[in-house]
């Protein structure tokens, strides 16, 4: 699959992120490392424990990756979450179901490019 298309199955900004990584090549290797990224399972367990800030700190660092990498898509629910857990609340059920969704539909396209 080749760069562009990756972008546009995961409603990546493409344009954006190549001015950013300067070539497909650099995209495409930085992309597929988001696969080793554990922010989302570190988001996930802090949720489970009830750390809210450690919660914070997860979701702000897959926010970051995911704006770094043009993962709009992924960043959406990321931000939303972000700004929830920086408010001091914890996220609702239907935002955290949106964002696994979101995170899932990513994980699945990336892991069809690797291979």
């Amino acid at each position: 699959m080749d760069v562009k298309t990756l972008y546009d199955k995961i409603g990546g900004d493409y344009a954006g992120t190549l001015a950013r990584f300067l070539s497909e090549e650099r995209m495409a290797r930085f992309a597929l490392r988001f696969l080793s990224d554990d922010s989302y399972a570190q988001l996930l367990s802090a949720l489970e424990k009830g750390d809210r800030a450690e919660a914070f700190r997860a979701a702000h660092t897959l926010k970051g990756v995911c704006q770094n990498l043009g993962f709009d898509y992924l960043y959406e629910p990321a931000h939303t979450v972000t700004e929830v857990l920086r408010a001091g609340d914890f996220p609702e059920d239907e935002q955290m179901r949106e964002l696994a969704r979101r995170y899932e539909e990513v994980i699945t396209v990336l892991r069809s490019a690797r291979e």
